[in-house]
């Protein structure tokens, strides 16, 4: 299909300002658009020549893209970082960034970033709510723990959360205000209610087609949990887009920044442009899996020997990523290559 219009797409929450060029630069219509299904399709529906279009990825840029997406020839959503780099300016306003939106998708100079299909983008909603909850529970037990410490009460922390211990403990403290008491069966309450809602959202993701194969490769791997292989299926979506393990890794967040210049490279701390949902579930899950993999045990414990602990969980981390991500494009089960050497190395750390 021959692309006459090329369209720049500057959204808002409430409003999405559009400018419309042909291949030579000449501005054909520019102006705004209420955000809405309606208006959007009613705009859309109305093109006459077939069109490119383009906008910065935000957090609404999601349902704009799949509103406008059956009209267009091709859209794509820019990587907002490099396009801040790209256009940055002293006069800003939506009208300009529209037109420049436009002039990179004409000039083909669009930092285009992944979009992940419809049905990965609606599960991968319902695990980041669960990590919500899950973090909104733990906050309520440290809660908890807190106003015990307050008033002098003696109470076992490992068990503490138990259900039976708890309402025990509570019949048996003495001198603790009975303001503490309601609120300490308030944050119990509020705590297992969290608890339920992510074991049910975990559930519905259990039960979805799309994933459950992808889930029981990954779990093949040894010190790969289901929240882990859950949260690797549904961040990377397509592990595909990956040409290699150190792109996988760097969109992991467990690369340092680089610094060159004149010959000179220096590295920082771990970047700040990567997912940071995987991010922090890969070194989670790097600080549990050497007891339970040889291979990832006997890496930690080389790493460990040059004297530093954060650098031997980022080495397992990102041995982690190259297991899943060659789990996930084979679509077989994760075997160790050299199986003796494998034992070798496990025995070696037992």
């Amino acid at each position: 299909m021959n692309v006459n219009h090329y369209i720049g797409f500057d959204v808002h929450k409430k409003t999405v300002s559009y400018c419309v060029k042909t291949a030579d630069g000449k501005i054909v219509e520019e102006g705004k658009l209420l955000a809405t299904h309606d208006a959007l399709r009613q705009w859309a529906g109305k093109r006459q020549e077939p069109w490119r279009g383009a906008m910065e990825a935000t957090l609404f840029s999601g349902w704009i893209y799949d509103t406008l997406r059956p009209f267009a020839a091709e859209l794509q959503m820019g990587h907002p970082a490099l396009m801040k780099a790209i256009a940055a300016s002293k006069k800003k306003n939506d009208k300009l960034d529209a037109r420049k939106i436009a002039d990179m998708v004409r000039c083909d100079l669009l930092p285009a970033c992944y979009v992940a299909p419809v049905e990965i983008r609606e599960l991968r909603r319902m695990l980041r709510y669960r990590n919500l909850v899950v973090g909104q529970a733990t906050r309520m037990k440290n809660k908890m723990s807190g106003m015990l410490m307050e008033v002098g009460a003696e109470y076992s922390r490992r068990r503490l959360h138990g259900k039976q211990y708890f309402s025990e403990l509570l019949d048996r403290l003495e001198e603790v205000p009975e303001s503490v008491k309601d609120l300490l069966r308030l944050s119990r309450g509020a705590m297992e209610t969290f608890e339920t809602t992510q074991q049910q959202l975990l559930a519905r993701l259990r039960r979805d087609s799309l994933l459950a194969r992808r889930v029981i490769l990954l779990e093949s791997i040894r010190g790969v949990g289901e929240v882990t292989a859950l949260t690797w299926a549904l961040e990377v979506s397509d592990p595909h887009r990956f040409s290699s393990v150190a792109r996988a890794v760097s969109y992991c967040g467990l690369t340092s920044a680089l610094v060159s210049s004149a010959d000179k490279q220096q590295r920082g701390p771990l970047s700040k442009q990567r997912n940071a949902h995987l991010q922090t579930v890969l070194v989670e899950a790097a600080k549990l899996a050497p007891r339970w993999n040889p291979q990832l045990a006997a890496l930690h414990a080389r790493e460990l020997e040059r004297g530093n602990r954060n650098r031997a969980t980022l080495a397992v981390a990102r041995k982690l990523v190259a297991y899943l991500l060659a789990v996930d494009k084979s679509g077989q089960p994760f075997e160790v290559r050299n199986p003796l050497v494998a034992e070798t190395e496990a025995q070696e750390v037992a």
